[in-house]
């Protein structure tokens, strides 16, 4: 039993990589199309709306540089989490209670898994701060209800 929850956390975390990989790469094709309409041409005079238009697409590619850094963060810190066995909520544990199944990582969309949705939280997350050190049959209040922990692996 403990080493098909083991090879569940290995799935789920590699899903989620996956999931980040995707993310950041649409991330990127959007910078570096930004990037490119923002460079003008090499001539000595533009007229304003060409000005305006590569300040705008400038503006659009510093927008899109967030999210990049963003998922590297996310893909960095799912490499580098430990994913091992554990019967408390903390940093790469899964848990579920309350009809929710989480994993403790990193915030991400509910993503499926044979058949069962998850979603990453992130250790900064309101869910997380309450379910913090709980294990089994542990509960906690969460927007006025109270959630029992019903597994934690």
């Amino acid at each position: 039993m403990t080493q098909d929850r083991q090879t569940l956390k290995t799935a789920l975390r590699d899903r989620m990589l996956s999931l980040e990989a995707e993310e950041l790469t649409a991330a990127l094709e959007h910078y570096e199309r930004f990037v490119k309409d923002a460079q003008l041409d090499i001539r000595e005079h533009y007229d304003n709306s060409e000005i305006a238009e590569a300040r705008e697409n400038a503006d659009l590619a510093a927008a899109f540089d967030h999210p990049v850094k963003d998922h590297h963060s996310k893909i960095d810190a799912l490499e580098n989490l430990d994913f091992s066995m554990t019967d408390r909520v903390g940093p790469g544990a899964v848990g579920w209670g309350g009809g929710r199944v989480v994993v403790s990582s990193v915030s991400t969309a509910t993503f499926d898994h044979d058949g069962i949705s998850y979603m990453g939280i992130s250790p900064q997350s309101p869910i997380y701060q309450a379910m913090k050190g709980l294990e089994k049959g542990d509960s906690f209040m969460f927007h006025g209800k109270e959630v029992v922990v019903d597994e934690v692996f």
